[in-house]
């Protein structure tokens, strides 16, 4: 008898997207994270009326911040109790490559995006936001974006223990919202501050973001530089360095 081949890249990619997309729609509290958040934090900064930040800066900066909130602090979390319940161990004796795995995670959260993006507009829509710019422009940050994202997430849950990665991810997304330029303008923060916040994934997001939604906007070569060198960074790390068991 024979041993069987392999399943085709492909076909497990799918599957693999497949069964991800599964387990984070069954977590209560990455539903909470991904979709109720976002569009609580619209609301109210939209209610709050803070100078400078009407619906159209805020509708930008939110959907930079659900990619953050998906792609980087619900994936880290998730995937590193995972590895800490050693759920992932078991994945590693199968077909399952370290890079099938790493996709099929990215590619699962890009479509719980979709749904997120839909839903963050929707309101916007409701709230006086009209979509003006360039959509196209919008995609591709949002596609770059998520691998930024996605990328850092995976590369502190397979590195650190499960408590250390949700605790990191917690701390490093309250930072990168206040130093974000999602809900107020980074020309409020002191000069030196908005040098350095300029150099981070999610101001590069928001910023490009609202670049191309705006009126006659297009894209920001600079902001997609910045998300870009985020992503083939931390990616290639996050190859190199995620281990399987705890």
């Amino acid at each position: 008898m024979t041993a069987s081949a392999p399943a085709p890249t492909g076909r497990i990619l799918a599957a693999q997207t497949v069964m991800e997309l599964r387990l984070t729609l069954r977590r209560g509290e990455s539903l909470l994270l991904t979709f109720a958040i976002p569009l609580l934090l619209l609301v109210f900064f939209k209610a709050a009326d803070i100078e400078g930040a009407g619906i159209d800066f805020l509708v930008p900066g939110i959907l930079a911040l659900a990619v953050m909130s998906t792609a980087f602090t619900g994936l880290a979390i998730a995937t590193g109790f995972e590895r800490g319940y050693g759920v992932l161990v078991r994945l590693g004796t199968t077909p399952l490559t370290r890079a099938h795995l790493l996709a099929a995670k990215t590619a699962g959260v890009a479509v719980v995006e979709m749904l997120q993006a839909v839903l963050i507009a929707g309101v916007g829509y409701a709230l006086g936001w009209r979509l003006h710019g360039n959509a196209g422009a919008a995609l591709l940050l949002l596609v770059v974006g998520t691998a930024a994202f996605a990328g850092l997430g995976l590369l502190m849950a397979g590195t650190l223990r499960a408590e250390a990665t949700l605790a990191g991810a917690n701390g490093i997304y309250l930072v990168l919202l206040l130093l974000g330029g999602v809900v107020f303008p980074l020309t409020r923060l002191p000069g030196w501050l908005q040098g350095v916040a300029n150099v981070f994934p999610t101001a590069a997001l928001s910023h490009g973001m609202r670049t191309a939604l705006h009126s006659g906007g297009g894209l920001d070569g600079s902001d997609l530089l910045v998300l870009a060198a985020w992503a083939v960074g931390a990616l290639l790390l996050a190859s190199r360095t995620f281990r399987w068991a705890p």
